[in-house]
């Protein structure tokens, strides 16, 4: 399948580059039946029914953007995937000179040691912490990773609030699962009172999300992995609502993500689970879970295009995304979001 066929043009004035606020009083379109509906977020509970469940992602965003010198030289580095308590992989720029066993220092006696470099651009580095040691240096100096599409000059202490669910519980992402970012205190108590469920699960979204899609057959293209889990409370509610005929709506595409790869090998059920997926969500893909999708609007030619694609089908996403831009919604991870019942056509 063509990349092609997953582009669109967007105007940057379209690119949200700061929050709603309040973060519910984003707009949201209503693309559950076939004709579609401006809302604002805030109206979600006219929308939902009792014993709706939402699936929403607990992973919090770290601070993973880091300034060090390699000798004389400034070095940005960017983490994104922890393999060891501590080893991470990362991107660093400028990286093309670095060479294996060179050594990053950062603030406050932090260092970092160059160990391999990967034909997909990034590297692995062994740091002189680990574990949580790690984490609070990183969390002391480190940057939040806005996307590369937000061009204004960080604002550290704004960021670190504003890029950051309200059910942001365990540390471990480099981007945000920004369907999660439009949810308030009072819109969940709302929620909670018309009888809708809330499920966790968490899935720590590395910076790969970002990454575009070079290949002209979208086949040929090698997906990030990412490391998530589903604990028993939220398998449990989750199956008794596929038993009880009560939809299972996602809150972004990582919660759908994570749902889609434990069914995918148990029988359309969800079983408490942890690991890395790298499932790649294409048109064609047979959904087992997810009845609607709760998510932001994605990137041209980016995977995340091709799995909403995927899940409400390629030219009724295109007609939304056309109708999005004439009616000036906002874009990407600050901007605004829709609602997607599942094409069980595609």
């Amino acid at each position: 399948m063509d990349i092609s066929l997953f582009d669109y043009e967007l105007s940057e004035d379209l690119i949200a580059q700061k929050p709603c606020y309040p973060r519910d009083n984003s707009r949201l379109l209503n693309c559950i039946e076939k004709v579609s509906e401006d809302l604002k977020f805030k109206d979600l509970p006219k929308i939902l029914n009792p014993g709706d469940v939402l699936v929403i992602n607990n992973t919090k965003v770290i601070p993973s953007r880091l300034f060090g010198k390699r000798d004389e030289v400034n070095i940005e580095v960017t983490l994104h995937l922890k393999v060891k308590r501590n080893l991470w992989r990362a991107f660093i720029k400028p990286g093309r000179k670095c060479k294996i066993g060179e050594i990053i220092i950062f603030k406050n006696n932090l260092k970092a040691k160059l160990i391999e470099k990967f034909v997909q651009g990034d590297v692995l580095l062994e740091f002189n912490k680990g574990d949580q040691n790690l984490l609070n240096a990183v969390n002391h100096q480190g940057e939040m990773p806005l996307p590369p599409y937000i061009k204004r000059k960080i604002k550290s202490n704004d960021d670190k609030e504003n890029y950051q669910t309200i059910f942001a519980d365990l540390d471990g992402a480099v981007a945000a699962p920004t369907a999660g970012l439009h949810f308030t205190g009072k819109l969940i108590n709302q929620l909670q009172k018309k009888g809708v469920l809330f499920a966790p699960i968490t899935l720590h979204v590395g910076a790969g999300t970002f990454l575009p899609v070079k290949v002209k057959n979208i086949f040929d293209h090698k997906m990030h992995k990412e490391w998530g889990s589903v604990g028993e409370f939220t398998a449990e509610i989750i199956n008794d609502a596929i038993t009880n005929n009560k939809r299972i709506i996602s809150v972004g595409t990582t919660s759908l993500r994570i749902l889609e790869t434990i069914a995918k090998t148990n029988n359309g059920k969800i079983k408490p689970w942890s690991g890395f997926t790298d499932l790649f969500i294409t048109p064609g893909f047979k959904f087992k879970i997810v009845n609607l999708l709760i998510t932001n609007f994605h990137l041209p030619k980016s995977t995340l295009l091709m799995l909403v694609s995927a899940f409400h089908g390629r030219d009724n996403i295109f007609k939304k995304y056309q109708y999005a831009i004439t009616q000036k919604y906002r874009f990407f991870s600050y901007g605004d979001s829709c609602i997607f019942s599942r094409d069980n056509n595609d």
